[in-house]
C-alpha cells in the first residue's frame, strides 16, 4: 500500500527516472538489478492506486446513474 505522502506523479516521476538511468547503459550489473527492483516495487504501488481510484469512480458512478433512473 503507498504512503498517503506519495502521490501517483511523484512514484510516476520516480519510475521515469529509473528507466532513463536504466537506458544510460552505463550502471553496473547489481544497479540494474537494483533499479529493477525498485521499479517493480513501483509499478506495484501505481497498479494498486489506479485500482483504488477505479473502484471510487465505479461507486460514484453507480450512484449517478441510481439517480438518473429515478
Amino acid at each position: 500500500m503507498p504512503k498517503k505522502s506519495e502521490s501517483y506523479e511523484q512514484l510516476l516521476k520516480s519510475l521515469e527516472d529509473i528507466i532513463k538511468d536504466m537506458e544510460n547503459n552505463e550502471l553496473t550489473l547489481d544497479k540494474s538489478i537494483k533499479n529493477y527492483e525498485e521499479g517493480v516495487k513501483l509499478c506495484n504501488k501505481l497498479y494498486t492506486m489506479l485500482n483504488e481510484a477505479e473502484g471510487k469512480i465505479k461507486i460514484l458512478n453507480k450512484d449517478k446513474e441510481e439517480n438518473f433512473e429515478e
